[in-house]
C-alpha cells in the first residue's frame, strides 16, 4: 500500500472514469464520469467526450467522497494523539474528503481567529477540506457564551462536544442564536435520554438548528421520531462503533449499548430516521486510554464497518451514500454528495466484494485506540479524490 497524497490527477486535465458503477443517493448505474478544473464535467451514460487521461475503474464503484460531521483532530494542542496532517491522511485513507473537527482543542477553538487559523493550516496541508467547529461556551463550559455572530461568519457549526450543556438557559440561548445566525448546533448528550428530551423541549419552545450527535439508544431515536411527527426539524447521526458492537465495555462516549439498541439504530438507518453517518474519531495515546479517557480511533476503517453492517442487514449502498455524503454535506450547507455536473470533484473509488480485518498496527492515524482489532470488515477504499486531485491511492 502507498499513500500518494498529491498531484496524480491534474486539475486542468479532463479525466475520464469508466469501467465501473456510478453510485450516489440517486442510484447505482453503469456509466462514465469526467472531471476538469476540480469539478464534475459529466456523469452519465457512455459518451465520446474527449479526455486527457483515463482511469479504469475495473468494476469498482465511484461515488461522492464522504463528509464527516464529527471528528477530533486534536489540533492545536495534542500532537501525541493526532495532528491535523495525520488525522487528515487517515481520513483520506477512509474515503473522507470533508471534515468537521470538534472544538475541544488546546486552546479551545472558541474565537474566529482560532477557527480561521485551523482553516489556514488545512489549506496549507492541501489534504481534506476542513470546517473547524467553534465552541459554544468559553473553555467548553456552559456559563459564558462565545461570540456566536462572529463564529457563525467563519464556521457552519458551533458545539461544546466533549462536554454536555447542562444549563437550560445556556442551551435555550444557543438554539435561539442558531436560528438567528444560521449555524448548526451539534450536541454532546450525556445522560443521553434526559439531555435529548430537554433539547427537544427547548427546540419546540424557541426553535433553532439542532443536530444530535452520536446517538446510541433506542429511546433517543424514538424521541427524535416523535419530535419530527410533531413538525420539529432536527437531525441526528450514528457512529460505526454504535452499530458494530454491543455489550462492550470499551470506553467511548456515549457507551456502546445493548443488542436491542443496536438493532433499533440499524432500523433507524434503514428507514431514514437517522440522517448521517459520522465517525466521532477520537484518538488518544495509550497512556491516556489506560487512564480512562473515552474515545476510539476509527476514521480510516469507518466506511468498511458501515458496509459490513449495511451488507448484513440488506441496506442498499445508495442509502450509505446518502448518509455518508449527501445528508451531512447538506446539513452544513454544501452542494456536495451527488455525481452531478458542476459539483466539486470530491470522489471515492471503492469495492465492497472483498473482506478484511481491522489491523491497528497498519493504521496511519497517530493513535491506534480501538477494541476491534481482528474484527472482520467489508470492502476497500481504492482512491480518494479532492477537488479533482488524488490525495490517497491504494496500490
Amino acid at each position: 500500500m502507498s499513500t500518494a497524497m498529491y498531484g496524480q490527477a491534474s486539475n486542468n486535465k479532463t479525466i475520464r472514469y469508466s469501467g465501473g458503477l456510478l453510485l450516489d443517493k440517486e442510484g447505482c448505474r453503469a456509466g462514465v464520469l469526467y472531471t476538469k478544473n476540480g469539478k464534475i464535467l459529466y456523469a452519465g451514460p457512455e459518451t465520446d467526450l474527449p479526455f486527457d487521461e483515463k482511469v479504469d475503474l475495473a468494476g469498482a464503484y465511484i461515488a461522492p467522497a464522504f463528509v464527516d460531521l464529527h471528528c477530533h483532530l486534536r489540533d492545536p494542542g495534542w500532537p501525541a494523539k493526532e495532528t491535523m496532517e495525520t488525522g487528515m491522511k487517515a481520513a483520506l485513507k477512509g474515503g473522507f474528503a470533508t471534515l468537521c473537527a470538534m472544538a475541544n482543542t488546546n486552546p479551545v477553538c472558541g474565537t474566529p481567529e482560532l477557527v480561521l487559523a485551523n482553516h489556514e493550516k488545512a489549506k496549507a496541508l492541501d489534504l481534506c477540506r476542513l470546517y473547524q467547529a467553534g465552541a459554544a461556551g468559553e473553555n467548553l463550559e456552559d456559563k459564558a457564551a462565545t461570540d456566536y455572530e462572529a463564529l457563525a461568519a467563519v464556521t457552519p457549526m458551533i458545539t461544546n462536544d466533549g462536554k454536555t450543556i447542562f444549563s437550560d438557559d445556556f442551551m435555550r440561548e444557543l438554539l435561539k442564536a442558531s436560528a438567528k445566525y444560521g449555524f448548526v448546533v451539534s450536541t454532546h448528550c450525556q445522560p443521553e435520554r434526559e439531555t435529548v428530551a430537554r433539547d427537544i423541549r427547548l427546540l419546540e419552545e424557541v426553535g433553532g438548528n439542532l443536530h444530535v450527535g452520536h446517538i446510541s439508544r433506542k429511546e433517543t431515536l424514538d424521541m427524535i421520531r416523535d419530535a419530527r411527527k410533531r413538525g420539529l426539524f432536527l437531525t441526528c447521526e450514528v457512529t460505526p462503533h454504535h452499530l458494530f458492537s454491543w455489550d462492550c465495555d470499551y470506553k467511548v462516549n456515549p457507551p456502546i449499548r445493548t443488542k436491542e439498541d443496536v438493532d433499533a439504530l440499524i432500523e433507524g438507518v434503514r428507514d431514514g430516521s437517522i440522517d448521517c453517518l459520522a465517525t466521532d474519531h477520537a484518538p488518544h495515546t495509550p497512556e491516556d486510554k489506560a487512564a480512562g479517557m473515552a474515545g476510539i480511533s476509527n476514521i480510516e476503517y469507518a466506511a468498511q464497518v458501515f458496509w459490513k453492517v449495511f451488507q448484513e442487514n440488506g441496506i442498499p449502498l445508495t442509502r450509505f451514500s446518502e448518509m455518508a455524503s449527501f445528508n451531512p454535506a447538506k446539513r452544513i450547507g454544501l452542494d456536495f454528495g451527488l455525481l452531478k455536473e458542476g459539483y466539486d470533484a470530491d470522489l471515492v473509488i471503492f469495492k465492497t466484494d472483498v473482506s478484511g480485518t481491522i489491523d491497528p498496527e497498519s493504521m496511519i492515524s497517530r493513535s491506534h485506540n480501538t477494541p476491534f482489532g481482528g474484527r472482520e470488515i467489508c470492502g476497500q477504499i481504492l482512491q480518494t479524490v479532492v477537488g479533482g486531485e488524488v490525495k490517497y491511492d491504494y496500490r
